[in-house]
Formats: C-alpha cells, structure tokens, sequence
C-alpha cells in the first residue's frame, strides 16, 4: 500500500441524506428545570471515548456493532505515512466537535492488514464511515479540515454551526420569556465554543449592561474582533452604552418636566428628558419627545433630535415595536 497525499476519491460513491441537529434542553446546572433550559447547548455532551484503536480482532465490535448506534468512521493509517500524521489530528478534531454523533476508529494497518485488504484499501490514508453494520461513504488522502467537517456532516454527525444557530435562538427564547440567567448561561456555552461569535457577544454585553455591570459589558466589547466591531449587533450594545454615560451628565428628570410645563419650546428639557426616558425603558416616550422637537423646529441643534432618533433606532434594533412605530411617525413629518 502506497501512500497518497490529496486525492479525496470516494471508495463508496452516493454520499448520504441530509441531516438536522437537534438540541436537547434539559436542566440548569443547579439541577433547576428552565424555560427552555440547556442543559448543553449543542446537543449530546461529547463521550470520553469518541476515538480509539482497533485490532482485526475487535472490529466486528468497535465498528460493526457500534454502527449501530451512530456513524463510525474508520481511519486505516500507518507509522510511516505521513499524511496520515497530518489527518489524524484533524479527524480527531472534527470528532469531537460533533459531540458523539460519530466516531472514530482508529486501525494502523502495519500491525492488522486484513481489514483493509478486505475492503480494498490499496492507498492511505483512508477513511470509511460505516453505518448500520455496512460500509457507506469514505475518502482517501489528507483532505483539508473543512472537508472532514463536512463530511462528517452529511453522515448525520452534527455541525457545530448550526448548533450554535439553534442555542442563540433558545438564549433569544429565554429572554423572552424573561429567564435572564438562562440566557447569560446559553450565551457563554456559545462563546466557549466559538469565543468571536457576534451575536452571542452581544447578546452577553446587553445583559450585562441591563443588570448594572456596564463595565464587564464594555470589557467583552473591547475584546470583539475589528472586523466585527461595527456589526448591528455589535453597535447596538455600545450606542445603548454610550446613551448611558450621556445621561449621567442630565440631571434630575424631574426638574427637566417642570421646565417642559413652564415652557414647551424648551427643546434642550424635551431632548435631555428623553434621553433619561430611554435610559428608564421608556422608549415610546423618548421618541414621542424627539419626534415633538422635530416637528416643532427641524433646526434646532443642526436637526440634532432627528439624529438621536436615529441613534435610539439602531440601539432599539430594526424589528423593534418602538422603532416601528417610531419610524412610521418620522416618516409622516418629513414626507407629508
């Protein structure tokens, strides 16, 4: 048997159907049931033993049988095969990240060839993925790590993408449903997979930022990648940041209606004040405010109240009820 560097011909042609990951939630680490609560986020946690050795002796058992179960994947090697050494640690990898959906079975043919040479194996590395006891798909040379990746993938083994896909929807669920450290906890599971995922880090961010540690928010956000900083997701979470360090600087909201009350046309108390009220979650009223400031005068402050509507907008985000509705009555003052 020679060895055989890039060649990704397929010793078992047809490939497999598609696949659909599922996520299991189950309960917190607490032992407290959630509302949907991830108990791990990319569904089955991974087993100790994902890969391990075989002998001729104990294949019908490490593959044949355990196909049964899930895919295995059996990887025929050699010591001196150097691409071997190279896709080794890759479809170990791989494995694991697919969380015990497969398995890898690892068989050096120096020391038990006649696997191999029952299956027609004349080249290595190579990789056969058995299904219900037969042999079903395979792949030989040391293809590229997104290649095993998808691989794997079409055999049903999982994808870590859209595991994550699928936790960001159950952290989007959970807050909601108002189940903040649920959502906290799905966030980081994610983050600890894929630590430059944007939406879980700004997901993260907001919630620290909603519960007073405005801090450890702004910490993570100085840790996004610059290619991903001006995100939506990303920038909304820092305007949101940035519009509560200018409401330090306001005052009392109380006295700011009272000026309102002395004289309507105080566009700098109807701009401070909704400022604090979006501060205080009252999104409506703030843009109620700005809204009134540029109907009244489009100039003052260089069109300044229409620019802080737009910077609520982006901080709000495009889908939100108050941006909603708060656009539609813009669009009313400036086109009709």
């Amino acid at each position: 048997m020679s060895s055989q560097d890039n060649s990704t011909q397929s010793p078992y042609g047809g490939g497999t159907q598609g696949y659909k990951t599922e996520i299991q939630f189950g309960e917190r680490p607490n032992g407290q049931a959630g509302a949907g609560g991830i108990a791990d986020a990319f569904g089955k946690a991974a087993p100790a033993d994902l890969v391990k050795d075989t002998t001729t002796a104990t294949f019908a058992a490490d593959v044949i049988q355990e196909s049964r179960n899930q895919p295995v994947l059996v990887d025929f090697w050699a010591p001196w095969c150097g691409p071997c050494k190279q896709l080794g640690p890759v479809l170990e990898k791989a494995v694991h990240e697919a969380r015990g959906t497969v398995k890898l079975v690892k068989m050096n043919i120096d020391e038990h060839p006649t696997i191999a040479g029952q299956l027609g194996i004349q080249s290595i590395p190579a990789v056969i993925a058995f299904r219900d006891g037969q042999p079903i798909d395979g792949f030989m040379g040391a293809i590229p790590e997104s290649q095993v990746r998808d691989f794997i993938a079409k055999l049903g083994g999982g994808s870590a993408k859209a595991g994550i896909e699928e936790a960001l929807a159950a952290a989007a669920e959970a807050r909601q449903q108002g189940d903040t450290d649920m959502a906290r906890e799905i966030y980081s599971a994610v983050l600890a997979e894929a630590a430059d995922n944007v939406d879980a880090l700004a997901g993260l961010a907001d919630l620290l930022f909603e519960a007073g540690e405005t801090g450890k928010a702004s910490d993570l956000l100085a840790g996004v990648p610059a290619d991903k900083a001006e995100q939506p997701a990303i920038a909304a979470v820092r305007a949101k940041i940035a519009m509560a360090e200018q409401v330090k600087e306001i005052g009392d909201p109380a006295e700011l209606e009272r000026r309102l009350a002395a004289d309507p046309k105080d566009h700098q108390a109807r701009f401070d004040l909704a400022m604090i009220q979006n501060a205080m979650g009252r999104r409506e009223e703030a843009a109620d405010n700005l809204l009134a400031i540029i109907k009244a005068d489009r100039t003052w402050k260089d069109d300044g109240a229409r620019a802080q509507l737009l910077q609520f907008f982006e901080a709000w985000g495009m889908t939100d009820e108050a941006t909603l509705s708060a656009r539609r009555k813009l669009s009313s003052l400036l086109f009709s």
